[in-house]
């Protein structure tokens, strides 16, 4: 006897909305609508997943297609918003490009906030905030997420220290050496967040107000010079195999 195909299939597309879901009707429009009409070829029947950053997501059914829009109706919430660790990922902000990266591989390492952190030698001090949601959108839906990192308004760093909350460790990638970073990480629960300069360093004003950070952790991310950007998903992943989500049994 054939097996069932599992429902819904692997290939049904995925699509954040921004808006909370519910089980019902639903219009699709814009970019969205021209991705599934044109690019995916729905058609009446076919299925898609949809999810939030809120409730979570939900399958849905196309009931109608239009010139520029769709009909669907949510049937099923497929899983719950997923639980997110407690990390944030401070970044210098990066050339167009490297940035774009960076901000992807926050959201696919389970980041739960990027904060763009301006400091004196950073080559960009208007980050594109909008590109960057957008290119952690579609890591988002690429990778089977139902959380995004929350994107901050960016902040200069001596800001960013002066409110610097009591609770959460600040452990910063430090070109003139540090804690090993695994060893660091492992040594410290709780809310934490990851301070990565910009390809210059920090100078050393903004190294010494960073050291008198009471919360404030030097790190080393081993022997060979990385790239910002580099350094960024270095650190999250070793975070998050010693203090996150990685460890076996762990939510």
């Amino acid at each position: 006897m054939a097996a069932t195909p599992a429902w819904p299939p692997r290939s049904t597309p995925r699509l954040f909305v921004d808006e909370e879901l519910h089980r019902g009707p639903r219009r699709i429009d814009g970019p969205s609508a021209h991705y599934l009409l044109s690019v995916m070829r729905l058609k009446v029947g076919d299925a898609v997943k949809l999810f939030d950053d809120r409730t979570g997501e939900w399958l849905a059914v196309v009931d109608a297609t239009n010139k520029r829009d769709l009909d669907v109706r949510l049937t099923t919430l497929l899983r719950p918003r997923e639980p997110v660790p407690d990390l944030w990922l401070c970044a210098a902000p990066l050339k167009k490009g490297r940035v774009d990266w960076m901000a992807e591989k926050a959201c696919e390492l389970g980041v739960a906030r990027l904060v763009p952190v301006l400091t004196r030698r950073a080559v960009v001090d208007k980050p594109n905030t909008d590109r960057l949601r957008a290119h952690m959108i579609e890591a988002a839906e690429q990778c089977d997420r139902t959380a995004l990192p929350e994107l901050a308004e960016p902040v200069k760093l001596a800001a960013l220290l002066r409110g610097w909350p009591s609770e959460r460790t600040l452990f910063f990638a430090d070109e003139a050496g540090g804690e090993p970073a695994a060893a660091a990480m492992s040594a410290r629960a709780g809310p934490a967040a990851i301070l990565i300069g910009p390809e210059g360093g920090f100078d050393d004003a903004e190294r010494e107000a960073i050291r008198a950070l009471p919360q404030a952790v030097a790190i080393a991310l081993g022997p060979r010079i990385l790239r910002a950007d580099t350094a960024a998903a270095a650190a999250l992943s070793i975070w998050m195999a010693v203090a996150g989500d990685w460890r076996t049994g762990d939510a």
